[in-house]
């Protein structure tokens, strides 16, 4: 175990050198095919155990308990998790502040090599990474390596990005003074994950956190604590001191609302739905007995995504790009299309082909690497369908799709599904469903498109599909959402390319993977000091 008296450097020096994406791994190779079926095998037969909170170092039980089962195989125990409670926020709060006052001193190049080794340990057990995955969350394989691969690139990026923000100076320099500026951190933080990206995201907001010298208590999402646990146990193995981030399973409406409202709670860094984001948002806006700053929330809350058909677009281009968009990882992505808007005179068209290439699409076990998998719980399950029916009382047509796919398991699977001739206003044009539901929406032409496209309460990605140049141009002016793609499907944002946030009720745009994520968790100090 890492304890304070370990120093991080006495784990080795590793060269900064610039900043490249992972590469994805690629599964149609035989000998990599066999590396993730020995990963799966080997996970498997870790399935099952119980897992500790752990606070300040200390592995602690509790008599309430919380289990994560496989969406694929309900049946199937991925881990069993301690239910901490607001009882249990003192004591990780003090151990939170105590290492805070260390680990905030800590040179920035020692706290950065801490990420450029977690870097290196996740690029060596990728594929075990990408097993937990698949298993806990329903991830197929390229879906998991995807999101390994992402959390290697927070790794690496966030590491140069602390290493650059440190070398920051004012603009100007005054006679007669030496001026500084100082990106300091702030204090404590609440990290709370989605489930979705259970390792990219979560590990990209703790190391954000870390790396610029703050704390983290972290709170990972009920269905995927095992993921959140593994990434933690690879902290400790790279040397993180006792405290730094503290691994705390438990129920948001106990626990996870103590923790964002304790006064000592410097800021929250949050990723799921609007509805708990803007929960969260205001808990921690009221003042607290004994707080004496404002808490800062670093928000991202979802989206309801659109892709624009223009009647000029390259169609199976365009279709492709919608097909992959809605239907990855179940449309379980906050960046994933739900809504296709299609000029009239290619609607028709358009459709058609849609229709037969969804219809391509496997679903099955994640394990056996399906196109799709199973929805994240029966929750989700049961709420997407009584969409899909909403969707077609308000006069939807149904193409494909609709129900519960019972050939695939008796896990929680669902048909892709889409529904067409949905108008502005409905429901499932306007609600986010999260689940492999899409809406197809006819416009009048381009005009009426971008009018449809802003019509929702979201703005966080979008793509448009046309070759007009003036219409790209229009698109880059009008269509107002936080990540935009041009001719290009709607999801996969590369870290560093990419800087990832939306608009209005999708969050306070955050730019994870950007060059301005680092100053949501520092807080900028200037120093003048009279020379001569």
């Amino acid at each position: 175990m890492a304890t304070t008296e370990a120093p991080v450097r006495a784990q080795g020096y590793i060269e900064v050198t610039p900043f490249k994406n992972e590469p994805w791994a690629d599964f149609s190779k035989p000998e990599i095919a066999r590396k993730m079926r020995e990963a799966l095998e080997k996970v498997h037969g870790q399935l099952g155990r119980e897992y500790d909170l752990v606070i300040g170092g200390r592995r602690i039980k509790k008599n309430d308990k919380t289990t994560s089962i496989n969406p694929s195989k309900p049946s199937e125990v991925i881990g069993i998790f301690q239910k901490a409670g607001a009882e249990d926020v003192p004591a990780v709060m003090d151990a939170a502040l105590t290492a805070f006052e260390s680990w905030s001193r800590t040179p920035v190049e020692e706290r950065a090599q801490l990420l450029l080794r977690l870097g290196r340990i996740m690029r060596e057990r990728k594929f075990e990474l990408d097993a937990w995955m698949v298993y806990e969350v329903g991830k197929n394989w390229l879906e998991a390596d995807a999101d390994t691969s992402e959390a290697i690139d927070f790794a690496e990026f966030y590491a140069r990005e602390a290493l650059r923000l440190a070398k920051a100076e004012p603009p100007v320099q005054l006679p007669g003074e030496k001026d500084t500026l100082r990106y300091i951190p702030l204090g404590v933080g609440a990290v709370i994950p989605p489930w979705n990206f259970p390792l990219a995201i979560m590990a990209g907001m703790t190391m954000a956190s870390i790396v610029c010298g703050n704390t983290v208590i972290l709170k990972p999402s009920h269905d995927s604590p095992a993921i959140a646990a593994k990434f933690f146990e690879l902290l400790e193995e790279c040397g993180m001191p006792e405290g730094v981030v503290n691994f705390c399973t438990g129920g948001g409406s106990t626990f996870g609302n103590a923790v964002v409202a304790h006064p000592k709670t410097r800021f929250v860094s949050f990723t799921g739905s609007k509805e708990v984001g803007l929960h969260i948002n205001k808990l921690a806006a009221e003042t607290q007995p004994g707080q004496i700053w404002i808490k800062r929330t670093v928000l991202e809350m979802g989206g309801k995504d659109a892709i624009l058909v223009d009647a000029d677009a390259d169609l199976d281009a365009a279709v492709e790009g919608v097909a992959a968009s809605a239907f990855g990882f179940q449309g379980q992505k906050c960046s994933a299309c739900s809504r296709a808007i299609v000029d009239e005179r290619i609607y028709d068209k358009f459709l058609e082909r849609l229709k037969a290439r969804v219809e391509k699409i496997t679903v099955g076990p994640a394990d056996q690497n399906p196109n799709m998998a199973a929805v994240i719980n029966e929750g989700s399950m049961n709420t997407t369908l009584g969409y899909i029916k909403k969707g077609v009382e308000q006069g939807g047509r149904l193409i494909t799709g609709g129900e519960r796919d019972t050939a695939a398991g008796d896990g929680y699977f669902i048909k892709p599904t889409i529904i067409a001739d949905v108008k502005p206003g409905d429901i499932i044009e306007q609600e986010e469903i999260f689940a492999p539901v899409l809406a197809v929406i006819k416009c009048k032409n381009f005009d009426d498109g971008l009018r449809i496209v802003n019509d929702t309460e979201f703005g966080l990605t979008g793509a448009v599909y046309t070759t007009s140049e003036e219409k790209i141009a229009r698109a880059m002016q009008e269509f107002h959402v936080g990540n935009l793609y041009i001719n290009r499907k709607c999801t996969g944002a590369m870290v560093g390319a990419h800087p990832f946030g939306g608009f209005n009720m999708s969050g306070t745009d955050s730019k994870a993977g950007g060059p301005d994520y680092m100053y949501l968790f520092t807080q900028a100090k200037s120093i003048a000091r009279k020379i001569g």
